[in-house]
């Protein structure tokens, strides 16, 4: 199915604002005073899980104010799809991850299964640490055994969209995080 714009104004129109701009500028204010605290004596290279990743790593860097270097990593479970299968790596990092501190960032904590994937290929890597942020945390059961390091904010389980997430490729550019109307 092909959408069209009145489709996707109709869409954004009859969604819920879960998360407005001023409660995520909140969220990521308290997030980069965490990771300042853990990281900002480690020189970390930070990894943008891309795409979804792209919005929030912007946003938090900004709000970092020692060195660390920008690097990104691209897996995903979705593409363009509303519902993941398997992991699909379409970028490594450029950059050396030997004996470094990692910052990964990405928009959700959602099943997991991404998040604990790269993680687990980053400490394989002679990585000194792995950490990890996702501005949101969706609440609901999750099969695996990881959780983010630095979290904003906790969302309900609904189908998400804004501020890094997409709905079926687009409104990744919302400074909020809006749920479709009856998910």
């Amino acid at each position: 199915m092909t959408l069209t714009l009145n489709d996707l104004n109709e869409i954004l129109n009859d969604a819920d604002c879960l998360v407005n701009e001023h409660t995520l500028n909140l969220a990521l204010d308290k997030m980069a005073a965490q990771i300042t605290a853990d990281l900002a004596d480690k020189l970390p290279l930070v990894l943008c899980v891309m795409n979804g990743g792209l919005v929030p790593t912007a946003a938090l860097i900004e709000r970092l104010n020692f060195p660390l270097e920008l690097d990104y990593i691209h897996a995903t479970r979705y593409g363009m799809e509303t519902e993941g299968a398997a992991l699909n790596w379409l970028s490594y990092p450029q950059s050396s991850l030997k004996d470094r501190h990692i910052l990964v960032i990405d928009d959700i904590f959602d099943q997991g299964h991404t998040l604990q994937a790269i993680i687990k290929w980053l400490e394989q890597q002679d990585t000194s640490s792995v950490h990890s942020a996702t501005v949101i945390n969706k609440l609901h059961d999750r099969k695996t055994d990881i959780v983010p390091d630095y979290i904003g904010t906790d969302v309900a389980d609904r189908f998400l969209f804004g501020y890094g997430m997409d709905y079926k490729g687009y409104f990744r550019n919302l400074k909020g995080i809006y749920a479709i109307k009856g998910s």
